[in-house]
C-alpha cells in the first residue's frame, strides 16, 4: 500500500467514526424572564445534559448585571454553554458531545422548547 492509499484508508476510518457531534444554535423570541433567571438556566442546562446522555462534571455560571447569564457544564463528553440576552430575548447556545452514546441534538431541542424560542440559525458539525 502506498502513502496515498493509506491516507484515503485512514480518511475512511475516521469518516466512520467521528469523534463527536458539535451543535451551535441561535434562539429568538425566548422567554425573557426564563432568561434572566439564573437557577432556571443552570438546571435547564443540567437536565439538557442528561437528556442527551451525557455526565455532568462540572457547573459554574454567572448572572450579569442588569441582565443576562452565562452557564456552562463540563461534561465527561465535554460540554454544554448557554449565553443569555433577556432584553432581545435572544440565547446562544454550544453543545459539544464525544462518542456515539450522547445527542447534543436532543440537549438543543429540549433547550429551545423548554425557553420558547425559534431557531435563528443552527449548525451541527461533526467533528474527527
Amino acid at each position: 500500500m502506498d502513502e496515498i492509499d493509506q491516507l484515503i484508508l485512514e480518511a475512511e476510518q475516521q469518516l466512520e467514526n467521528p469523534k463527536g457531534t458539535h451543535v451551535i444554535l441561535d434562539l429568538i423570541s425566548c422567554d425573557r424572564e426564563k432568561l434572566d433567571n439564573e437557577e432556571y438556566i443552570v438546571e435547564l442546562i443540567q437536565t439538557a445534559a442528561l437528556i442527551s446522555g451525557a455526565t455532568i462534571l462540572q457547573t459554574s455560571h454567572h448572572k450579569f448585571e442588569p441582565q443576562g447569564i452565562t452557564a456552562f457544564c463540563l461534561l465527561a463528553e465535554s460540554h454544554i454553554s448557554i449565553h443569555t440576552w433577556p432584553e432581545l430575548g435572544k440565547a446562544a447556545l454550544d453543545i459539544y458531545t464525544c462518542g456515539k452514546n450522547t445527542d447534543p441534538i436532543l440537549a438543543g431541542n429540549y433547550i429551545k422548547d423548554e425557553l420558547g424560542g425559534f431557531e435563528l440559525s443552527t449548525y451541527t458539525l461533526i467533528r474527527q
